[in-house]
């Protein structure tokens, strides 16, 4: 019998309520086969704290039979090392005086003389005048319980303290699961995300994320990590993002072939970083724009071509089209500023910047212009159609006299020796973002050049 040292052992182990030497053969068998047929490790001591039962499990676990277990005193000299039986025999037996199940974790030996962590559950076997007769213990490996106590630590790390974000998308593209760290990317709360399609969670971007998501579903995860730009809804409006993103596909450890569960997306919110490259890389060009014009203004021998050259190096990556407005003489004894086209852009196609003094002719800007509170506050002035659009914007644009297409605008005045000579206008169409303060301060430095020009050259209304 495997599972005990004889037929009766039970008797003085039983439960409460048995009488001793009453369990024939027929029920310690029961008792051995359903000992055997656990899937935990089982033991039982006397209150001498000798082996009464020992069941297939823990011979599994052990390499040590029932034969060779039941009837040895304790696990001495046998199942633990000599230096540790005194307290693992004290940490057993002290469950036969404590309530309920003491547990405690130690280490085994096999019979081939390995080491096995295991975690036992120990509490009293009570005889029938309800004094303690022994101790019954379950134990079990404790590495497979390890593991599982790791993965779920590392889950619950993830989704609650991670300094990135992490979500599970399903085979829809739906989130399943989303940390703290991504709903607050996301604009909203970790239960509102689960289930909705990422187009409403994001207004752009939202193509390349999903094309990201089914690559890795059919083909794998990427060799390395992709920056994706994207814009989110929330409820304070749309936020520009960047975000450093890596993929994993997620399969079902249990199918025998790979089924796929959806994608681990895990990113980093980078945008002040790669904006601050943007903006770095952006002045370096501007600056070296900048080195470019005044070199080739240089060359120019009349201050007039001066003036198109720097407006024309300007104007690379900065804006679409410029004019340039000279204050007209006279404007003094009228009292109203007047301004003259003397250079612009082609509005119809790409070309360099032309002079255009229109026979020095004021152009007919209406009170309130960009241009004139250019002059007028001698600063700049930036306009925009806002969300006019269609017919409504072209409008716009015409109404102040600007090409076709047009929707933002940066109004800087030339000044040269504490004089004001006029305004240079840049202009963008829809395709392009609206001017900031740092495009405010690159243009003012073009309109020092262009001012300095233009005082040199000293243009007369019949000269443009």
């Amino acid at each position: 019998m495997s599972a005990s040292r004889r037929s009766g052992a039970t008797d003085e182990l039983g439960p409460e309520g048995s009488e001793p030497e009453r369990e024939g053969p027929a029920g310690s068998d029961l008792l051995a086969a359903l000992l055997d047929g656990m899937d935990a490790a089982l033991c039982a001591f006397d209150a001498d704290g000798v082996v009464t039962h020992w069941n297939r499990e823990a011979e599994r676990i052990l390499g040590w039979t029932a034969e060779e277990a039941v009837g040895r005193a304790g696990f001495a000299g046998w199942a633990v090392r000599s230096a540790d039986a005194e307290e693992v025999e004290a940490r057993l037996m002290s469950a036969m005086d404590a309530p309920g199940r003491q547990v405690n974790e130690f280490a085994l030996l096999t019979k081939d003389g390995r080491r096995v962590l295991v975690r036992t559950q120990s509490a009293a076997v009570r005889g029938p005048d309800r004094e303690p007769a022994g101790v019954y213990c379950a134990f079990s490996e404790v590495h497979a319980q390890i593991d599982l106590e790791r993965s779920i630590a590392l889950s619950e790390a993830l989704l609650e303290d991670a300094g990135w974000g992490v979500v599970l998308v399903d085979a829809d593209l739906r989130p399943a699961v989303v940390n703290a760290y991504a709903a607050r990317a996301l604009g909203a709360g970790r239960t509102s995300v689960l289930g909705r399609p990422l187009g409403e969670l994001l207004s752009q971007g939202v193509e390349e994320l999903e094309s990201a998501l089914t690559h890795v579903l059919a083909e794998g995860a990427p060799p390395a990590l992709a920056e994706l730009w994207v814009t989110v809804r929330t409820p304070e409006g749309e936020r520009r993002r960047c975000w450093r993103s890596g993929f994993v596909r997620l399969s079902s450890p249990l199918a025998e072939e790979p089924v796929p569960l959806g994608v681990g997306w895990l990113f980093q919110d980078v945008t002040e970083a790669r904006q601050g490259e943007q903006e770095a890389s952006l002045l370096r060009f501007r600056t070296q724009q900048l080195h470019r014009a005044a070199r080739a203004a240089a060359e120019c021998e009349n201050p007039a071509e001066a003036v198109t050259v720097h407006l024309d190096f300007a104007l690379a990556g900065f804006a679409d089209h410029a004019v340039i407005d000279r204050v007209a003489e006279g404007g003094a004894e009228t009292g109203r500023v007047r301004l003259v086209r003397i250079a612009e852009t082609p509005s119809g196609a790409p070309g360099p910047c032309r002079l255009d003094g229109r026979a020095g002719l004021p152009v007919l800007y209406a009170d309130g212009h960009p241009a004139l509170q250019c002059v007028e506050r001698a600063g700049t002035v930036r306009a925009g159609a806002g969300s006019l659009k269609g017919d409504a914007a072209r409008e716009w644009a015409s109404a102040r006299q600007w090409p076709q297409g047009t929707v933002h605008a940066l109004c800087t005045v030339l000044r040269s020796r504490g004089r004001t000579l006029g305004a240079v206008t840049f202009l963008r169409t829809s395709h392009r973002t609206a001017f900031e303060r740092a495009d405010a301060m690159y243009a003012e430095d073009v309109a020092a050049h262009i001012a300095t020009a233009l005082d040199l050259a000293a243009l007369l209304p019949e000269e443009g």
